[in-house]
């Protein structure tokens, strides 16, 4: 379709998150996309209150902006749309799932929305011009309230047959000790699901089945930083775990590059760690895969958001 000739080199994004929804616009002209407007607000805990915020933010945005009535809107998501009948499907927020967001989106504000999952926007920016620009082929992996992944390869992203690709939070932890079996329940009906351990509710919750105080992820890094012994040790097997689910991923695609993202790709050297472990499991006589951190941080997703747009032109 056409973008709307007023302010066409506007790209509007949204990110879409389990703890909070990112709407910002920017200048697509630009050649490092410059920011310039942002806002954040508390996701809501079911369908219709999300709806209302994001149309809030829709609305906020094209004020803030000066753009027009159908201005199209990006849209990163928990879980990925069925590419046959576009709702979701897969979302750790689960009330999303089964519902056409991008649909009732345009019915309820007028704008033309494009929804994507949220790690393949997060890629998607990262290779455009972050810590993937350059490499032919990345990883780009969300480990926050959830555990998702996407696959970028040459110049494109790599949605898979029924874009599922990436999906290596809901395989099973491989290579598991004595004390990771049978494993925790997941909420998506399995169970030893990498998503049960690496995500932050997941680490926070075998943490304190240890004996562990902290409340948050936050906290338990500043108390690791602080020389805690517990603390050390629990991001010390958090990397493990990490490194074990990551090499299954570089023996199924072998890509040159994973960039990691999302709330605990902030736990302190969890990239230069993973990095160095990885070796003992990758199917190779010598690990070359780069694992570093994002370089747009936790505004990266809502930049890829906006990127669904970037190749539509005025008309």
């Amino acid at each position: 379709m056409n973008i709307s000739r007023k302010n066409s080199n506007i790209l509007v994004g949204i990110d879409l998150g389990g703890t909070k929804i990112e709407t910002a616009g920017f200048d697509a002209e630009s050649p490092e996309l410059t920011n310039i407007w942002r806002n954040r607000v508390a996701t809501p805990d079911n369908y219709q209150s999300t709806l209302e915020v994001l149309s809030q933010q829709i609305t906020a945005a094209c004020t803030h902006c000066a753009l027009p009535d159908d201005h199209p809107i990006g849209v990163g998501c928990p879980g990925c749309p069925n590419p046959k009948t576009g709702l979701i499907r897969n979302a750790n927020s689960t009330w999303l799932n089964g519902q056409n967001l991008a649909q009732d989106l345009k019915i309820k504000t007028g704008h033309p929305v494009r929804l994507q999952n949220d790690a393949n926007c997060f890629i998607r920016s990262e290779a455009r011009d972050g810590a993937a620009k350059g490499f032919g082929s990345a990883f780009g992996v969300i480990i926050g309230t959830g555990c998702g992944g996407g696959v970028w390869l040459g110049t494109n992203l790599w949605p898979g047959a029924s874009g599922i690709a990436g999906e290596w939070g809901h395989n099973s932890l491989p290579w598991p000790g004595p004390n990771e079996t049978p494993g925790p329940s997941c909420w998506c009906g399995q169970q030893n699901c990498l998503e049960s351990w690496l995500s932050g509710p997941g680490m926070l919750r075998h943490y304190q089945q240890e004996g562990g105080p902290a409340h948050s992820v936050e906290e338990l890094a500043r108390r690791a930083l602080a020389g805690d012994q517990l603390e050390q040790s629990t991001l010390d097997q958090y990397a493990n775990r990490l490194a074990r689910g990551l090499a299954q991923m570089i023996n199924l695609l072998d890509v040159e590059v994973i960039v990691l993202g999302g709330g605990l790709s902030n736990l302190p050297q969890i990239a230069e760690r993973t990095e160095r472990l990885i070796g003992q499991w990758v199917f190779s006589d010598a690990s070359t895969v780069r694992i570093v951190q994002n370089h747009h941080g936790d505004s990266s997703g809502v930049r890829g958001a906006a990127l669904l747009w970037a190749n539509e032109r005025p008309s």
